[in-house]
């Protein structure tokens, strides 16, 4: 069952935000790249996005939290299946996410994918990452660098706006567990707060698994 929410988008600190919250026990946190471990839930992420009912509580039955993609994308609908959990909206400056994510999560979907040999689960995430992310939240127009922020600031907006207010943090993993334990009515750790995933990292990710011949097992 679903204890935290992530409303914002990837690159503002979900992985760190993924990596804390599995520390404070609500995990295990769902992100896209746990997609690679469980395919078989990749058509309903684009059953979501076409518009089809989803059986949350079966996509979640494993989880305690969700951040990141494609879970931000369809954050009202998460919300309204687990009403008691609390949503979490990772911000940060607009200009400095868009520099982030153009440069790691979108140069990685637009690569092509190999002429051969391309690892099927990879295929599959590509594709349904084109779909549900960068064509269906920013209308195939990411490289619109106005047009992106726009979209970004408008989810911001929308989540303040629709969320009450005691069941939402607007956070910035730089404030560190204080302001997220608080929140959460946890103790806060007694070691540093959680920076995972720099661009180099997620480069590294998702090379590895670009082709069947590195595909584990």
């Amino acid at each position: 069952m679903l204890h935290v929410i992530g409303a914002g988008f990837g690159r503002t600190g979900t992985t760190s935000l993924k990596a804390a919250l599995e520390r404070l026990g609500l995990g295990p946190c769902h992100t896209m790249l746990d997609l690679f471990s469980h395919p078989e839930q990749i058509p309903l992420w684009l059953e979501a996005a076409r518009g089809k009912p989803v059986n949350w509580t079966q996509v979640y039955a494993e989880y305690g939290s969700t951040v990141d993609w494609p879970g931000a994308r369809f954050w009202r609908e998460i919300a309204a299946a687990f009403p008691a959990a609390k949503i979490v909206l990772t911000a940060r400056d607009p200009k400095a996410w868009y520099d982030s994510a153009r440069s790691s999560i979108y140069a990685a979907a637009m690569e092509p994918l190999p002429a051969s040999g391309a690892d099927p689960v990879f295929a599959s995430l590509w594709h349904m990452s084109r779909e549900v992310v960068w064509d269906g939240v920013f209308d195939g127009r990411f490289d619109d660098r106005e047009h992106a922020i726009r979209v970004y600031e408008e989810n911001n907006r929308r989540v303040i706006e629709e969320v009450d207010a005691d069941r939402l943090l607007v956070f910035e993993v730089t404030e560190g567990w204080k302001p997220l334990c608080e929140f959460l009515g946890v103790p806060i750790p007694d070691e540093p707060f959680p920076h995972a995933n720099d661009r180099a990292e997620f480069t590294a990710k998702i090379h590895g698994r670009r082709t069947a011949a590195d595909t584990p097992g």
